[in-house]
């Protein structure tokens, strides 16, 4: 897709397809524009020229064959993979691949089976990709990544919560609590574990926090729903609002949060999910600008694509 700007009295094009970037400054946009169409043909050409000619189901064979045989859970794992054999998109070719074929066969699969299943499928399916793309050369980019996965069930949460001793009823005193109500605050809000476990009380305001530090560098203000508030009042009688909220450092956080999921029996949940979970309700809620304010996203394309997709029948609603 190409972009132009207008740039000391000249004008400057960019091309980037499938990552590959290209610029160039024209003296008039019609030199740009022009350059920009036989740019984006030549990086087409090349691009489909390195990925070999072969459908899908030959990189998931070659996974199965080279890769998940080594593995200590291959049996299941090489089982899983049969099953993606026998949908369609095992026919798509490489050179067409994209993350609109991977949501069409997430969808068809949450048809069939639990979401919990559909995610354990997609981590498959996004290791071979990997795989594929690092060292066979087979794939410019992940299709995978950008592909909304199922969020976790409700049974999930509870189980999760119920193994971090966390109770909505009582203030939240263990560290281990205290990663629990971080689990929650986190799908209701998107925030990131650094940024939840750094909130202090002082960036604490009756209807939003204040992030002045945050992974992309700039400052942002994240609105808070009644369920972040009802967490915010649980913690507030633990340290009289002198230190930061939860009272748990990150990688903390991190480590009682994987050994919770061991004990709960959860594959393939991870704390930085419940950002992709919570972007996903909040777009019901907000526009796409609103949103990247909300989350930090400084490139629009990525909720545009991921996040924000609403069905026809939602925009209809917006008419009444």
């Amino acid at each position: 897709m190409a972009t132009f700007r207008k740039r000391n009295g000249g004008w400057r094009a960019e091309v980037c397809i499938k990552g590959t970037r290209t610029s160039a400054t024209f003296t008039t946009k019609r030199e740009a524009q022009a350059w920009a169409a036989q740019e984006e043909t030549r990086l087409r050409e090349d691009s489909a020229g390195k990925i070999p000619n072969k459908p899908f189901r030959d990189l998931l064979e070659r996974y199965s064959r080279e890769v998940s045989i080594n593995k200590r859970g291959a049996a299941r794992e090489q089982k899983m993979i049969d099953v993606i054999l026998r949908d369609s998109v095992a026919d798509v070719s490489l050179r067409m691949l994209a993350p609109t074929d991977i949501a069409a066969w997430r969808d068809r699969r949450l048809k069939q089976v639990s979401g919990s299943t559909v995610e354990r499928e997609m981590t498959i399916l996004s290791h071979a990709c990997s795989v594929a793309r690092r060292e066979w050369g087979w794939l410019r980019v992940n299709p995978v990544s950008d592909v909304r996965r199922p969020p976790p069930t409700a049974e999930e949460t509870e189980k999760l919560l119920h193994t971090l001793e966390y109770s909505r009823d009582t203030p939240p005193e263990t560290i281990s609590s205290r990663v629990g109500a971080a689990y929650l605050f986190a799908i209701e809000t998107a925030m990131r574990a650094g940024e939840i476990c750094g909130l202090e009380w002082r960036h604490v305001n009756e209807r939003h926090v204040h992030l002045p530090k945050t992974k992309n560098g700039y400052a942002r203000d994240v609105p808070l729903s009644a369920e972040a508030r009802r967490i915010i009042e649980q913690l507030r009688p633990l340290n009289g609002e002198e230190d930061t909220m939860f009272c748990v450092a990150t990688a903390s956080l991190d480590a009682l949060f994987r050994k919770a999921k061991a004990r709960a029996l959860i594959e393939d949940l991870h704390f930085h999910d419940t950002r992709r979970e919570a972007l996903t309700r909040l777009s019901k809620v907000f526009d796409v600008m609103e949103l990247a304010r909300i989350s930090g996203h400084r490139d629009l394309r990525v909720l545009q694509n991921v996040y924000y997709v609403p069905s026809v029948n939602d925009l209809a609603d917006k008419l009444d």
